[in-house]
């Protein structure tokens, strides 16, 4: 395994994140608040998954009024 030197090593660094194609801000609060939304939809979807599920077990084991 060949050693390069750390002023080399920056130099490659510097190289291949000049060749990356950043997002743009609108771009980047777009998928933010995709996140977001997704997010709370994935959340009110587990609440209520898990009221049904634990109203069902409730219900069978006769835990419930």
């Amino acid at each position: 395994m060949a050693k390069t030197n750390p002023f080399e090593f920056l130099q490659e660094v510097r190289s291949e994140v000049s060749k990356v194609t950043w997002p743009t801000r609108r771009e980047t609060v777009i998928t933010t608040i995709m996140v977001v939304i997704m997010s709370i939809l994935a959340a009110l979807f587990f609440l209520a998954a898990d009221y049904v599920l634990g109203s069902a077990v409730s219900f069978i084991l006769g835990l419930g009024a």
